[in-house]
């Protein structure tokens, strides 16, 4: 038998030691659920790659034609507590960053689809109180952000929080606010009051869409918001212990990916797997043009907001796993402006923040078009559970191999499609790579169909629960099948 050459020793010697280093420091992911949205978990893809998978555009949900709403409303946060929904928004009929130009409106639902307009009484606006007007009078209704604080000691007066900005930076107008993020608590989301008297953070730019949560993987208040970088948008992030309380800004990373403007963020903890914060950023291309003169002109848009059809906006899928860590694994658009012109045009295009899941077997959410007309509007988008990015492998077949990882449970479900002909098989190895006994590819049933919770099962499917904390890989092989997020459960 001959001996390898002495360069073969060392590629695998090499392989080894990485091995060992690998099986050193795996992955701990217990029983959370983990999707494709990053690579992280992913150590080979052979004829395999990521696919985006384009949500699917439903119906118009919410028109902006009351008088205190108009065409520059917008900044809109989707809420889901209670069985209810409820989608925050800024009202604004006129091009104006003026105090007293601006309220914070509220609609509600039931089902995603049918919204109404409480009316609350609480502030004269308009010439009337029979509005949904939350906020007025303050200069943080121009991006009033608000979110439900899941802080086991958050007592329930404070159940609501929302930060929004004080001043405008345009200095040419008066304000009795000072430069920086308001903090606001409510017990209800509709009656709100602000946390001191003064912001609670002012190293920021903070004109456009500033989101914060209470994050149940850091342990602590994270807030997202609007920063500039050699005069591109780019966002930066603080965090909290109290939520009035900020540390420094740190930038988000560029992962090696040019520095786009990013109008908004968006980002806010995923509801099937909140250690994971999904993005549903506004990318903005200034002086892009796509709509002619006389195409602007038959569109209607206004002469005051000419310049809006100079540019044109498009929405990524992004995400984050706290720190500075930011990942754009797409820079291929999540949602396209589409054949609408009025989505063309400047700041057409914005997704509120909040991903919900109202039934089974979809997840909702929402979009702004038409920004800046009269038809500008809410439209639901949906998209299957876990389903923005999968691992596909062809027909012909194509490999998943992950990093080593540690889990916790005793089965192994995923969320996955096929082809009528096509298939899913999967093996645990150990980390150097090595089948281990009774789950080889080979003793692997043969998964088919589209399932969000497909039991991945061997010849001897009771022996997995024994495997639990120490480290493996997982090796998938698919055949024309897509597999969205994995989990590990009891």
């Amino acid at each position: 038998m001959l001996k390898p050459s002495f360069p073969s020793c060392v590629g695998l010697s090499l392989v080894f030691i990485t091995s060992l280093v690998s099986a050193a420091n795996p992955i701990h992911i217990g029983d959370r659920r983990e999707l494709f949205v990053d690579k992280l978990l992913i150590d080979k893809l052979d004829n395999a790659r990521l696919a985006l998978h384009a949500p699917q555009p439903q119906e118009t949900v919410l028109k902006f034609d009351k008088p205190w709403e108009g065409i520059y409303s917008g900044y809109e946060t989707v809420l889901h507590d209670a069985g209810k929904l409820r989608i925050y928004y800024r009202g604004l009929p006129i091009a104006s960053a003026a105090l007293g130009a601006e309220v914070t409106c509220v609609a509600e639902s039931r089902d995603g689809v049918h919204w109404t307009r409480p009316e609350l009484g609480l502030f004269e606006v308009h010439g009337t109180k029979a509005n949904n007007v939350v906020l007025a009078n303050h200069g943080a209704c121009h991006n009033f952000a608000p979110f439900i604080d899941q802080n086991p000691d958050c007592p329930p007066a404070a159940k609501y929080k929302a930060l929004g900005r004080g001043r405008s930076l345009d200095p040419q107008l008066e304000s009795p606010f000072e430069h920086g993020l308001y903090a606001f608590q409510s017990p209800d989301g509709i009656h709100w009051q602000q946390i001191g008297t003064g912001p609670v953070m002012t190293e920021g730019a903070f004109d456009s869409q500033n989101n914060a949560f209470w994050s149940e993987s850091e342990r602590l208040y994270v807030c997202y918001f609007r920063v500039f970088r050699d005069r591109i948008r780019w966002i930066a992030r603080s965090t909290s212990d109290d939520f009035v309380h900020w540390s420094k800004p740190v930038d988000l990373e560029l992962d090696d990916k040019p520095r786009q403007h990013l109008y908004t963020n968006q980002l806010t903890p995923y509801t099937r797997a909140p250690h994971i914060y999904l993005g549903l950023p506004t990318r903005f291309f200034p002086g892009r043009r796509a709509v002619t003169p006389e195409e602007a002109a038959q569109i209607g848009t206004s002469k005051k907001t000419w310049n809006f059809a100079s540019d044109c906006t498009d929405i990524l899928l992004t995400s984050a796993r706290g720190g500075s860590n930011f990942k754009r694994t797409f820079l291929e658009a999540f949602i396209r402006p589409g054949p609408d012109l009025r989505n063309w045009t400047s700041r057409a295009n914005y997704a509120a923040r909040g991903i919900v899941q109202i039934s089974p077997d979809e997840l909702t959410f929402f979009v702004k078009h038409n920004s800046g007309y009269s038809t500008a509007h809410m439209r639901r988008y949906a998209i299957r559970p876990d389903g923005f990015v999968s691992v596909y492998g062809p027909y012909d077949g194509g490999t998943l191999i992950t990093k080593p990882l540690t889990f916790a449970g005793k089965h192994l479900n995923i969320n996955f499609a096929t082809s009528a002909g096509g298939s899913v098989r999967v093996e645990v190895q150990s980390p150097a790579g090595q089948a281990i006994p009774g789950f080889a590819l080979a003793d692997c049933v043969e998964m088919i169909g589209d399932r969000f919770k497909g039991r991945v099962r061997w010849k001897d499917n009771s022996k997995l629960g024994q495997l639990a904390g120490q480290p493996i890989r997982l090796r998938f092989v698919l055949h024309d099948a897509d597999i969205y997020s994995l989990r590990f459960v009891e």
